[in-house]
């Protein structure tokens, strides 16, 4: 890190009390400070910067919407770049899921979701229906809606006075089990948690069901095993309760299909999205839903509910040019074939360290596991800070990664290697390169087990 004591006090306040350099510039994906230093975004950002940084086709599209107009309120006024976004982004959509809200972030994007499936069971008449069942751990947002079905101790704890908590059930988290079930009847069996619960609960009584196609930061880039995505949608058909994805970051692109849920061919109700759908251009989101939700909310006096921002339109300009460059550049497939480059390297990485448990994710979404023991997959003790002390090290590399608790928010490291979408071979080998040196460091740090080659 570069020296920071020169610099003015600084009134801003995040996460911490940690500073870190300033950033002068970006492009590609590469980020650089005020000292010259290069390091490469390997997290893209926080999974956002799906096309890479300064794409000048994005760019020139956001300054040509500039010289019409920077907002344009929906009350007032229809705007033709939230029109077309809406337009492209159907077309990408599972057959039927045709109208879209836009907003600016996620938590906006997953509240949205939340309220416009209890406005359509009180529209339908189904005003019994409340609990949204979620699992754990996982995460949703930082609003207290979205936090309200997010399964991680960390962030939900200080606030559980303020919270309505809705029932969860646990992740799809097959690859810690000791038992003789095959990865199908692992699958069956985590999705029938899910009617467990709506038993438990009483079937009038829940709304929905939400859940992260491929997990993101709070469980490690989780993939459920292939049975649990279909039996998840079964049961939700059975009891009539909507069926809610959160792409927010497993979507626009970065698991090799638009949707994280279009590996498995999936059919929820509602979506939300964000991250990857601006990719750090706009703060930009949506919630995308079908007629047969809409219209009755509509119809019953409207959707109560709304946001400054809501379509944008500079915001949708940037968003129908990302886009445009995800097809021009072939990225779903880039994604996909560096994707398995660098899980190969990964897994590769797992054998000389052995404190790497497992390593899991889709296209461009994968994350590593630390464990004391890979027989056990006993998490490495918490007092290491394991998830923390790798990003340091690797930033101090040039290498940008992002970590966190994978069990729960309490205990358990992990950490997610997300490039942009427009990374080449060689890059991907430079990733490597740097995790592996960190990886060594990191051992020699903790004294943990490395297998020499």
């Amino acid at each position: 890190m570069t020296a920071t004591d020169n610099r003015k006090p600084s009134h801003l306040f995040y996460q911490s009390k940690s500073r870190r350099p300033t950033a002068t510039h970006a492009e590609g994906i590469y980020i650089w400070d005020e000292a010259g230093r290069r390091v490469i975004d390997g997290s893209s950002g926080a999974m956002v910067v799906n096309i890479g940084h300064s794409n000048k086709n994005v760019i020139n599209a956001m300054k040509q919407q500039m010289d019409l107009a920077t907002f344009i309120y929906r009350l007032h006024f229809e705007n033709e770049p939230a029109e077309e976004l809406a337009r492209q982004l159907v077309k990408r959509m599972p057959e039927g899921m045709d109208k879209v809200f836009f907003v600016s972030g996620g938590s906006e994007a997953v509240e949205s979701a939340l309220k416009l499936a209890r406005q359509w069971a009180v529209a339908t008449g189904q005003n019994s229906r409340w609990k949204i069942i979620s699992r754990f751990p996982s995460y949703h947002g930082a609003t207290f809606g979205a936090l309200s079905v997010t399964g991680y101790d960390a962030l939900t704890e200080p606030f559980a006075p303020m919270l309505h908590n809705m029932p969860k059930i646990a992740s799809p988290t097959a690859y810690l089990d000791q038992d003789n079930l095959t990865l199908e009847d692992r699958g069956i069996k985590y999705a029938d948690l899910l009617e467990q619960k709506i038993l438990e609960e009483g079937p009038e009584s829940v709304l929905a069901f939400i859940m992260e196609p491929v997990g993101g930061a709070s469980t490690g880039a989780l993939v459920a095993p292939d049975s649990y995505y279909a039996r998840i949608r079964e049961i939700c058909d059975l009891y009539g309760i909507l069926l809610i994805h959160d792409e927010v970051m497993s979507g626009a692109g970065r698991t090799g299909k638009y949707l994280g849920g279009d590996n498995w061919n999936c059919r929820p109700d509602i979506i939300a999205m964000s991250k990857g759908l601006g990719a750090g251009y706009a703060p930009l989101g949506a919630m995308i839903a079908s007629d047969r939700l809409v219209q009755p909310v509509l119809d019953a006096g409207g959707f109560a509910h709304g946001y400054t921002y809501a379509g944008n339109p500079l915001a949708c300009a940037a968003g129908v040019a990302v886009l445009a460059e995800i097809d021009r550049l072939d990225l779903l497939n880039n994604a996909t074939i560096m994707g398995e480059r660098l899980r190969q390297g990964l897994e590769k990485l797992a054998e000389t360290f052995p404190f790497i448990g497992d390593v899991r994710g889709k296209g461009l979404l994968l994350a590593a596991e630390f464990v004391a023991d890979k027989q056990t997959m006993k998490p490495l003790p918490k007092e290491l800070d394991a998830y923390n002390h790798i990003v340091e090290i690797a930033y101090k590399r040039g290498l940008i990664i992002y970590s966190r608790r994978t069990r729960g928010g309490v205990e358990g490291d992990h950490f997610l290697v997300c490039p942009p979408m427009i990374v080449n071979e060689q890059e991907v080998d430079e990733i490597l390169s740097i995790l592996k040196d960190s990886l060594y460091e990191l051992a020699e740090q903790l004294n943990l087990p490395v297998i020499n080659e």
